[in-house]
C-alpha cells in the first residue's frame, strides 16, 4: 500500500517535469492568471484519467500469468523510462475552449493531454505492478499535482530555471531501476 503510493507519486512527478503538461499548466497560468481553478482542473482531470488508467492496469493482470505479466510490466517500465528521453513537442496553438473559463478549459485540456502520455501509461504499469487501483491513483494524481502545482504559482520564472533534461535522464533512470526490480526481483 505504501509502496505503491510513493512509487506512484515519486515516478509520476519525476515523469511530468518538463513534460507538456508542464507546459500546458503554464500556459493556463498566463492565460487566465486564477491558480486555483487551474488547480481544480488539474486535480479532477488527472483523478478521472489515472483512476481509469489504474483499474485498467488492475484489470489487466487478472487475465495474464504472473509470469506473463511480470515481463510485460518490467520491459514496459524500461521502454517508458527510455521513452522520457524523447523530447515533447510544444503545441503553442490557442485553444477554443478558452471562452469556458480556467476550471473546465483546465479540466477539458489535462484529459486529452494524459491520453497515451507517459504518465498514463505509467499508472497503468504501476497498477498492474501493485494490483492497487486506489493507491497508485492517489499517488500518480499526488505526483501530477507536486509536479504542475509549482508551475502554476511561479509561472515562467520556474519553467527557465528547471534543469529539464536532467530531470528526463532522472526519471529514466527511475523506471529502468522498477523496470529491472520487477523483472529480476519479483518480491
Amino acid at each position: 500500500m505504501l509502496e505503491a503510493f510513493s512509487s506512484s507519486t515519486l515516478a509520476v512527478a519525476l515523469a511530468e517535469i518538463g513534460d507538456k503538461t508542464q507546459l500546458l499548466s503554464l500556459f493556463l497560468t498566463l492565460r487566465f492568471r486564477k491558480p486555483l481553478p487551474i488547480i481544480a482542473g488539474i486535480l479532477i482531470a488527472t483523478l478521472i484519467n489515472h483512476a481509469a488508467s489504474a483499474w485498467l492496469g488492475a484489470w489487466l493482470v487478472q487475465w495474464i500469468s504472473p509470469e506473463i505479466a511480470r515481463w510485460v510490466v518490467g520491459l514496459s517500465f524500461i521502454a517508458v523510462g527510455l521513452w522520457l528521453l524523447i523530447p515533447d513537442e510544444e503545441d503553442d496553438s490557442p485553444s477554443p475552449l478558452d471562452r469556458y473559463g480556467a476550471l473546465i478549459a483546465t479540466t477539458l485540456l489535462f484529459f486529452v493531454a494524459e491520453i497515451g502520455d507517459k504518465t498514463q501509461v505509467a499508472t497503468v504499469l504501476l497498477a498492474a505492478q501493485f494490483e492497487s487501483v486506489l493507491w497508485v491513483t492517489a499517488g500518480t494524481t499526488l505526483g501530477m499535482l507536486a509536479a504542475n502545482v509549482p508551475v502554476v504559482y511561479a509561472g515562467e520564472a520556474l519553467m527557465k530555471s528547471l534543469p529539464i533534461q536532467r530531470a528526463h535522464q532522472i526519471a529514466c533512470a527511475l523506471f529502468i531501476v522498477l523496470g529491472l526490480a520487477t523483472l529480476f526481483w519479483p518480491d
